[in-house]
């Protein structure tokens, strides 16, 4: 069974998420209780994307959330590390690259905007991964992390991340194609950072005015900050 850390193999995690492609969607909406499409449509809100506004969408596993992210009428890629993944959503009409996120196929300022949700944690080193989203993006672009993070109220913390480890592996043997690959997600959940130490990694990294929005009582922090013009 795979333990979660902070220094994790590149090529272990993209062989983990090759193996759940197949039922991660469904897998996704039943683990969240079906907040995930809420998660989804407040990353596009906050971007604030307009019509014919370039965007890449990392970590996009099987692009659900590229799809969500093109209502706005903006073009946008979806990248990810995992071919499986990719491959998964192939039946969604939206263009895509395999890429890792330390090492962006992408010349220096194109897109408007860049966003990356649930995927940070498994960037080998997230810190250089945020410097490469500000190296792809335009000066006054945005960027938006939806991540997990940490619940704010009290009790509610303390179930939570006992939840976690128990429950996730528990439901994901029911539904996903490598349960144990949820046991991993339970752990690096537990083990990021909170939102104010997200927050400053992010202005330590090319990016600026990062702050955040708490999602669901902090179960989930939707992060923003801008590439400086």
């Amino acid at each position: 069974m795979a333990k979660a850390d902070l220094n994790k193999k590149p090529f272990d995690v993209a062989g983990m998420f090759d193996d759940v492609g197949k039922n991660y969607d469904i897998t996704n909406t039943v683990l969240s209780f079906g907040l995930d499409r809420y998660w989804r449509r407040r990353t596009r809100e906050r971007l604030g994307l307009r019509p014919g506004e370039r965007v890449l969408d990392l970590a996009a596993g099987t692009a659900v959330s590229t799809v969500e992210l093109g209502k706005s009428g903006a073009w946008v890629v979806a990248c990810d590390f995992s071919q499986g993944m990719l491959a998964a959503g192939g039946h969604r009409a939206v263009p895509k690259v395999v890429g890792d996120a330390m090492y962006l196929p992408f010349a220096d300022n194109t897109f408007d905007a860049v966003t990356i949700s649930y995927g940070l944690r498994n960037v080998h080193d997230f810190e250089a991964g945020l410097r490469e989203m500000a190296r792809v993006t335009k000066p006054g672009g945005r960027l938006a992390v939806n991540e997990f993070s940490t619940p704010v109220v009290p009790g509610f913390r303390v179930l939570y991340k006992n939840y976690l480890p128990l429950a996730l592996p528990a439901l994901a043997r029911v539904f996903s194609s490598n349960p144990d690959a949820y046991q991993y997600l339970a752990e690096s959940i537990r083990a990021w950072p909170d939102q104010a130490d997200l927050a400053r990694a992010i202005n330590r990294n090319g990016w600026e005015g990062a702050g955040w929005q708490d999602l669901s009582g902090g179960i989930v922090a939707l992060h923003s900050a801008v590439k400086p013009g």
